[in-house]
């Protein structure tokens, strides 16, 4: 009996928040593999801000989702068919599987292996093993390069990029400071993320907060969501300050990238600003995952997720993302994974 695919396609472009009219789920029948390929049946689907960008009319680092085609998201899954060389059946992959529950993969950059876990967890996989974690390990291993002793701000801290990123300037020796939307957020960033204090940007002056917190001024700053926030850190960085873009969540429903007038703080404390991209890293992500899988092994990281049940709650998680729902990575579980064997 053929297996039965749900997914959610795009209808149109979404302005602010995907609205109910936007996207819509509907059934078909999941794919044959053709020589070559796999099928995989997804597990969890990985929701990140890049996922609402594609969704808008502009190309970036991969085509925008067209019309009719399915929501793209970044997911993990096992495969349940295989006519590939590459993978066996009951294999377990990440690949950008978007919001559906049966994909097809080949032996490209964009499917791989999971390796190195005696049993795979799916969630830990997500939150840390994939591009979420090497997003945080380079960004911060490579771009921030925090010091023991110095003083680092993370922005979105709570979520699942900025939690992995400041644990990992802890572990360097730096002194945390997150800055999270939110008491149960900010309880969370230092409870059970370590952090050494969090800034609530909903209920505190950031600017009053960062000067009591960061009273030698900010030696790294690794930014999440751009504006307003990025313009109060960058008017207290220190001396040789590193501030490493990774994103801009606070502009991605509007569209619009005001420009910080505190830039010119760069040149004065003769500190940099640098944009990166994970996957120009690729060669690299073993590397990654090594202190990963270490740095969790000897207790000094850990991840949280925050899951919506079924593929029918996949856009709910995508807005959940900009309304502030989540802590640690944000999940949707499409299947139960099947048992280690």
């Amino acid at each position: 009996m053929p297996l039965t695919n749900r997914q959610v396609l795009l209808r149109r472009r979404p302005r602010g928040l995907v609205e109910p009219a936007d996207a819509e789920l509907v059934s078909s029948v999941a794919p044959e593999p053709a020589d070559g390929e796999a099928l995989v049946r997804v597990t969890y689907a990985g929701v990140d801000a890049a996922v609402r960008t594609w969704l808008d009319d502009q190309r970036g680092y991969l085509p925008p989702v067209g019309i009719g085609e399915v929501v793209r998201s970044a997911g993990i899954g096992e495969v349940v068919a295989s006519r590939c060389d590459a993978y066996a059946v009951g294999d377990v992959v990440t690949t950008l599987t978007g919001f559906q529950e049966y994909v097809v993969v080949r032996d490209d950059v964009f499917c791989t292996p999971v390796t190195g876990m005696d049993v795979v967890d799916h969630r830990a996989v997500m939150s840390l093993y994939g591009p979420t974690g090497a997003t945080a390990y380079f960004g911060m291993h490579d771009v921030g390069r925090p010091q023991e002793g110095q003083t680092v701000v993370v922005s979105a801290a709570a979520g699942a990029t900025g939690s992995v990123a400041g644990q990992i300037a802890k572990i360097a020796g730096a002194r945390v400071v997150g800055i999270a939307g939110g008491p149960d957020k900010c309880r969370a960033v230092v409870e059970d993320f370590g952090f050494d204090a969090c800034i609530d940007y909903r209920a505190d002056d950031v600017r009053a907060a960062l000067r009591h917190h960061c009273p030698q001024g900010v030696d790294v700053y690794f930014d999440n969501v751009g504006g307003e926030i990025l313009d109060a850190v960058l008017g207290r960085l220190a001396t040789n300050a590193r501030v490493v873009l990774c994103g801009v969540i606070s502009s991605y429903l509007t569209g619009e990238h005001p420009g910080p007038a505190n830039y010119v703080n760069l040149l004065s404390k003769t500190a940099s600003m640098q944009g990166f991209n994970a996957l120009n890293e690729w060669d690299r992500f073993d590397t990654a995952f090594e202190a990963l899988r270490r740095w969790s092994a000897d207790g000094l990281l850990v991840h949280r997720e925050t899951v919506y049940d079924g593929i029918e709650s996949s856009i709910d998680a995508l807005n959940g993302l900009f309304t502030g729902a989540n802590i640690g990575k944000m999940l949707v579980k499409i299947a139960d994974p099947e048992e280690p064997r």
